[in-house]
Order: structure tokens, then C-alpha cells, then sequence
């Protein structure tokens, strides 16, 4: 294995498509360092088009959809020229990008498993001149297993302490969790919607992207009706391995859920907050019962209601950002995509079995050379 210094720029836009994050990444004795990093905001009629999709809420003939991935393939491509030039990075210099693409429909498990992520990755590498590494989950699937999350290797990498039983929490659309035993053991899964569902209610009433320093949710009151309800899908109660999306839990799920009810769209906010913090909280309490902290990382770090709400749940545990432990706690979905791609190129395993419940360990992501004129 080759231990020089390289970079990799790492690509994902999250079930939240709120914007792409993109780092750029050196590897130095094979451990990533976040070097630069930005979110790249989506044109507002394609993330509309994208929160559609996703959600079910429309379908695509294949016209449709051919010209969707390369639309996004195309944002990915912007994100890729902008990280390169805010940081004065050559596209030359850079080894290889990890594009995770962006998710519009799950579903692992049935007769016939599949993940799809879209964004072409072949425009990137045309476009940027770097090669591609993209489709990464869909191998897992293949192998049995959920292709989701993909994190917990770097969790473990970068955060993990022997002796130490420790949780990692990524709030974005939805929330995953990665226990790093104190035994060495890493095993992790999604718990439920994290923001993803409070940010489209927000949308819907407020007409705003997402809820902003958790204030929305902060003026109404969590109805215990209606919590209890929600609590009740068959999801939470299901053992991992597991993984779900905003093709699960989305407004048409919620609407039906409130149909009998009469609930002020401020308190059925406050409501989704409580349903993030208490499935999150059983997750932890059934899962990881001696684990003495709690590192956050992913968008929800900056709700402080939601994090509020959290403290109190998973007390007497410790909770914090991963940016205690030097870990930007908003780029470490991005800083995982370029290890996977790194992973790629070398052949070596991206997928934890343990985590994903896949027949074993697999090399994940296809490769799309750039022209080999422009490198």
C-alpha cells in the first residue's frame, strides 16, 4: 500500500438535499485530513425536482430520468470546480473523487434489493478531468446487505478509544448511529428521520429550507398523541441490521399519521423534534446501554433545541460535537466518500458486514477515468 501523501475530494448529498458537501482530503500514512471544504447549494428547481422524486411524490419516464442524473451529475461537477478553486488546488493534483451521488429511492431489502443514487458520475470526470469513483452502496446490496450506513469505518477510524464503549451520531435527513464498543467491536445502523422530516414540514408551512436554530419547533408544543403514533411504525421496533430514507419517512407518511388529529403545524414540529430525540434515544438505550459518550456530527449539530432535547434523553451520557475530538462534524460524510474512493482505488474493503449485514467484505464503487488527455 502506498503511504505517500495524496488527495482525494469526497462528494454527498444527504437525504435532506440541502446542498452537496465537498472536502478535499490528504492522506498522510493512510488517515484522511480534511485540507478544505464547502456546501454547494442546489439550483432551487432542481432540489425541488430531487425532494419529488425522492418522496414519491412524482414519477420519471426514462427521458426524465436520464436527464435528472445528468443535471445532478452536472451540480456535482460545479461542486468539484469550486472546492478546487477556493482552496488553489490543480484538478492534476488530485488523485480521484468519491462521489456518492444523490439518493432517490432505497430499498434493500424485498425480492429484489436495490439502492439508487443518480448523479452521473461519468460528467464529473469528463468535466473535471479527475477520475470518478461513484455507486458505492450498491455492492453491499448485492452481497445481502443494506448498503447503508458506510461511515462507521471512519468512525472508527477517527474516533474510536479502546476500553471506551462510544457512539457516534449523525444527524442529517436521517439519523444513523456507529457504536464503537469498548471491546473493539463496530456495528452501527439507521435509527429514524432526523431532520429530514422537520425540514419539509418547515418547508410546507414556513416556505423555508430548513428550521433555523430549531425556533419553529421551539414555538409549539410536542403532542404525546401524536408522538405515540409515530412511534409505533413497524421501523423502529425492527433489529438492525437496517436503513431506510425519505422514500419511508416523508410527508406523505406524516399525513397520514394526521389525519384524525387537529394539530397547530407549530406543535406537530415540535412533535417531529421529539420523534428524532426519543428514536434516537431508544436506539441508543436498547443498542449501546454502556456507552459513556456521545459525539455528534452531521447538519442537526447546529439545531440547539434538537441537541437540548437530546442531552436530557441520553443522560448521564456525555454529548458532543466531533469537533472536540478535531473532527469537522459537518464534513465528515464528505471526508468518508473520499476514504471510500481511496479504498477503491486500492481495492480494499469499504463496507463493516457487521454493520451492514453483507455475506462479507466488499470493494465498493465503480471507476470512471477521466480523458486521459487532461491530466
Amino acid at each position: 500500500m502506498d503511504d505517500g501523501t495524496e488527495l482525494y475530494i469526497g462528494l454527498i448529498s444527504g437525504t435532506s438535499a440541502d446542498g452537496i458537501d465537498a472536502a478535499l482530503v490528504r492522506f498522510e500514512q493512510n488517515q484522511p485530513q480534511l485540507v478544505h471544504a464547502l456546501a454547494h447549494p442546489w439550483p432551487e428547481a432542481l432540489r425541488t425536482q430531487i425532494l419529488r422524486v425522492a418522496q414519491d411524490e412524482t414519477t420519471l419516464d426514462l427521458d426524465a430520468f436520464g436527464r435528472l442524473d445528468v443535471a445532478v451529475g452536472r451540480t456535482f461537477a460545479d461542486a468539484v470546480e469550486a472546492l478546487l478553486a477556493q482552496s488553489g488546488t490543480p484538478a492534476a493534483s488530485v488523485r480521484a473523487v468519491g462521489s456518492h451521488g444523490q439518493t432517490i429511492r432505497h430499498r434493500p431489502s424485498g425480492e429484489h434489493p436495490f439502492t439508487l443514487q443518480i448523479g452521473n458520475a461519468a460528467v464529473i470526470a469528463e468535466r473535471c478531468g479527475i477520475d470518478t469513483v461513484a455507486d458505492f452502496r450498491s455492492a453491499d446490496v448485492a452481497a445481502g446487505g443494506q448498503g447503508a450506513p458506510l461511515l462507521p469505518a471512519v468512525h472508527a477510524m477517527l474516533l474510536s478509544t479502546l476500553g471506551r464503549t462510544r457512539v457516534v451520531l449523525n444527524l442529517g435527513g436521517i439519523a444513523n448511529i456507529t457504536v464503537l464498543a469498548a471491546d473493539g467491536r463496530v456495528f452501527g445502523f439507521d435509527t429514524g428521520p432526523a431532520n429530514g422530516l422537520m425540514d419539509a414540514w418547515c418547508l410546507r408551512h414556513r416556505s423555508e429550507a430548513f428550521d433555523r436554530g430549531g425556533a419553529f419547533a421551539a414555538s409549539g408544543h410536542s403532542d404525546e398523541t401524536l408522538l405515540a403514533q409515530l412511534l409505533r411504525d413497524s421501523y423502529f421496533a425492527m433489529p438492525p441490521p437496517k436503513s431506510t430514507g425519505r422514500e419511508h419517512f416523508h410527508l406523505a407518511w406524516l399525513d397520514a399519521q394526521l389525519h384524525s388529529l387537529s394539530i397547530s403545524p407549530a406543535d406537530v414540529q415540535a412533535t417531529l423534534l421529539e420523534l428524532t430525540a426519543h428514536s434516537i434515544a431508544m436506539a441508543i438505550e436498547t443498542h449501546a446501554k454502556d456507552a459513556a459518550d456521545v459525539l455528534l456530527c452531521g447538519g442537526g449539530v447546529h439545531n440547539p433545541v434538537l441537541v437540548q432535547r437530546l442531552q436530557k434523553l441520553l443522560k448521564p451520557r456525555e454529548l458532543a460535537s466531533t469537533a472536540v475530538y478535531g473532527v469537522d462534524p459537518d464534513y465528515l460524510e464528505a471526508t468518508a466518500f473520499a476514504w471510500l474512493a481511496r479504498q477503491r482505488l486500492l481495492g480494499l474493503p469499504g463496507n463493516l458486514p457487521a454493520v451492514t449485514g453483507a455475506k462479507g467484505f466488499r470493494v465498493l464503487g465503480a471507476v470512471y477515468p477521466a480523458p486521459r488527455a487532461t491530466r
